[in-house]
């Protein structure tokens, strides 16, 4: 596999930056974490307008623009540099490839222009009480009635829940279990029955909210057997795409922290000249390095359809995410008291990086499922 960026890939790079630093001074995040949506619709339009961001990797038959999943990690990492408030992971990446792999050509075409224009934003409602993904937790039902369904039940941790238009529900027939009689709904954002409550999280920059189903008409997205392998296709698409945001916020906070060093004076020099100081950075510098090789490793395989994206997938999500929290850790001490203040930025980047660290499932539960494939293989061999 290719490492290195195309001339192309760099000049895109340059463009998205050069929009991120103009749209998302973290003046605006300040003032968008406030907010109820906690992003901007108008701005949300124009990145998708402009740059065509909600639609770079869906087909051009639907509409968009056709790229692959490298592209969409330069995104995913400039958002993750400069805390874009979006709803790019929930919609653009979760319930868009939810709808390319279990919707129907009808679906697709129905859903995703909108979608990619920014005119409507959709999320994945897929976890309940415990938070992950596991199709023998699913208690939501999905009850037939007539055309339609009707769906009972909660649905916690989901992303921009409360923003979105469009919601794509996991939910399973009534009288079945485990990976038996799991499907994909849609229903509408002001359906009647359906509660939304914005949760409290650490990181207000990227709003979760809890769903309630009091018979909530939906419509079938996919209730086969593919509906399972939909979801599992969503979730590594959002582990590469997170992955590769968190080394845009960690290479943030490596950029921040140097500079800083280089300025504080302490005992008549500037920290960055002690032993101590320079090895730091220097360990920052080589876990943020190896987390962008995982994350960019996995952008690939994904864009080439690789057979080990899963365990890819899973090795960058875990490497990214414990980068990103030690980066944060340490940045926040190099930067001394002033690090400790809500003034100061440094504290966003390390609430982006623990809400990130287990959003989709943590290091932990990564490296176990990497290590399942790796077995897998081994015996295969």
């Amino acid at each position: 596999m290719e490492y290195s960026f195309s001339d192309e890939q760099q000049q895109f790079r340059g463009v998205v930056q050069r929009f991120m630093r103009d749209k998302s001074p973290m003046t605006e995040v300040r003032r968008l974490m406030a907010t109820k949506d906690g992003f901007d619709r108008d701005l949300w339009m124009q990145s998708c307008h402009d740059l065509g961001l909600a639609g770079l990797h869906i087909p051009e038959a639907y509409g968009g623009a056709g790229f692959g999943f490298v592209e969409v990690g330069i995104v995913a990492e400039e958002m993750g540099r400069s805390l874009l408030c979006s709803p790019y992971l929930g919609s653009s990446i979760l319930a868009t490839s939810v709808i390319l792999h279990a919707g129907s050509e009808e679906q697709k075409r129905d859903l995703l222009p909108d979608l990619i224009v920014g005119k409507t934003v959709a999320c994945l409602a897929f976890a309940e009480a415990s938070g992950h993904w596991n199709s023998d937790g699913v208690e939501l039902t999905a009850l037939q009635s007539g055309k339609d369904v009707l769906l009972n039940g909660k649905k916690k941790f989901v992303l921009d829940g409360c923003a979105a238009d469009v919601i794509i529900v996991v939910a399973r027939r009534p009288g079945t279990h485990g990976r038996e009689g799991i499907g994909l709904y849609i229903t509408e954002g002001m359906s009647t029955g359906l509660g939304r409550r914005s949760l409290d999280t650490i990181d207000e920059t990227r709003k979760l909210a809890e769903l309630s189903f009091d018979r909530v008409r939906a419509q079938v997205l996919n209730d086969s057997e593919g509906a399972v392998a939909a979801i599992g296709h969503a979730l590594d698409d959002g582990a590469i795409a997170l992955a590769n945001e968190m080394v845009g916020g960690a290479q943030a906070l490596l950029d921040s922290t140097v500079e800083y060093t280089k300025l504080r004076m302490q005992f008549g020099r500037v920290i960055g000249s002690f032993q101590a100081v320079k090895h730091k950075c220097a360990e920052i510098l080589l876990d943020v390095e190896l987390a962008k090789s995982a994350a960019y490793y996995a952008a690939e395989a994904r864009a080439e359809n690789h057979p080990d994206v899963s365990m890819l997938a899973s090795l960058a999500k875990a490497t990214a995410a414990d980068a990103y929290m030690r980066t944060a850790i340490e940045a926040i001490q190099l930067h001394g008291g002033i690090g400790f203040t809500w003034d100061h930025d440094t504290h966003l980047w390390y609430k982006r990086a623990k809400s990130s660290e287990v959003l989709l499932d943590d290091p932990t539960y990564h490296r176990n499922r990497y290590m399942a494939f790796q077995e897998v293989l081994h015996e295969l061999k």
